[in-house]
């Protein structure tokens, strides 16, 4: 149902969005065009509101009948999110992925998207507005990123195996509940070193870039997560949550680890979570 020709449009339209809600906003947000949904860390725009509006829009153009599942509109009414169940093609969208960044004028935000062809994640996006490129993963094809104008740059994959101690780890730990919170956060220093963007889609790029190895998080929202696992498949890596089972987009918690291959994944398992 999406191919490389479709996937160029979607991409397209997420640069759209982009350039014509998010960039003009950057570092410019009015006073009040900042607000808070669920708390200090859960922080919304008036760019995420128009650029959701402009990509819903846009899918709704290119994929006459799909379901579209946005991550501010389920803010709003959380039934939106039954959408996803069911459809024969829904897409799950993130309109400013990093809102904190973006709200602070820190360049670390992506927009992003993915495809769910009856239940399985069937094509991702993940666009960088500043860096104008957008990193693309079709199932069982691969995972590459593509310039502003469509044009194939480079093929993605995931780091080379390694142990531990030598490996790059983006570990999300905030919404670790105790006391796994204090655990995870107390071991860290086992690895040869850490980043926390705030922003999983710069995340997810980078490992599936080769330059980090393990992503761990614990809250599942679809939006966050369904595009960037996708592209850290295509790009070669192994992911399952924290008790070894499979995620799905129907999963909303139970935690994810990312790694190159099934070996690290339980490496970094058993550093992070045993007991």
């Amino acid at each position: 149902m999406i191919g490389a020709a479709r996937a160029a449009e979607v991409a397209s339209l997420l640069r759209e969005a982009a350039r014509a809600e998010i960039l003009p906003r950057f570092r410019r947000l009015a006073q009040g065009a900042v607000r808070a949904k669920t708390g200090p860390l859960d922080l919304v725009t008036d760019a995420d509101e128009a650029a959701e509006r402009v990509i819903e829009a846009g899918l709704a153009r290119l994929f006459p009948g799909c379901a579209v599942i946005g991550e501010e509109a389920a803010a709003a009414d959380e039934r939106v999110l039954d959408r996803l169940a069911g459809a024969d093609l829904a897409f799950v969208v993130d309109p400013v992925d990093g809102t904190a960044n973006f709200a602070s004028g820190t360049p670390l935000f992506g927009a992003m998207a993915a495809a769910v062809v009856r239940g399985e994640v069937a094509a991702a996006w993940i666009h960088d507005p500043l860096g104008d490129d957008t990193a693309i993963a079709l199932r069982g094809e691969g995972a590459w990123i593509a310039d502003g104008q469509g044009r194939h740059m480079a093929d993605l994959h995931v780091a080379a195996p390694a142990p531990v101690e030598r490996m790059i780890a983006a570990i999300s730990w905030t919404y670790l509940r105790e006391p796994m919170r204090s655990q995870v956060a107390s071991r860290l220093a086992r690895f040869a070193g850490v980043v926390g963007f705030r922003c999983s889609a710069h995340e997810y790029r980078l490992t599936a870039g080769g330059h980090a190895h393990v992503q761990f998080y614990n809250r599942l929202m679809p939006w966050d997560h369904l595009p960037g696992w996708l592209l850290h498949r295509e790009a070669g890596g192994y992911a399952a949550r924290f008790d070894g089972s499979a995620y799905t987009p129907q999963h909303r918690d139970g935690g994810l680890i990312c790694a190159p291959d099934r070996a690290c994944w339980e490496a970094v398992r058993a550093t992070l979570l045993d007991p």
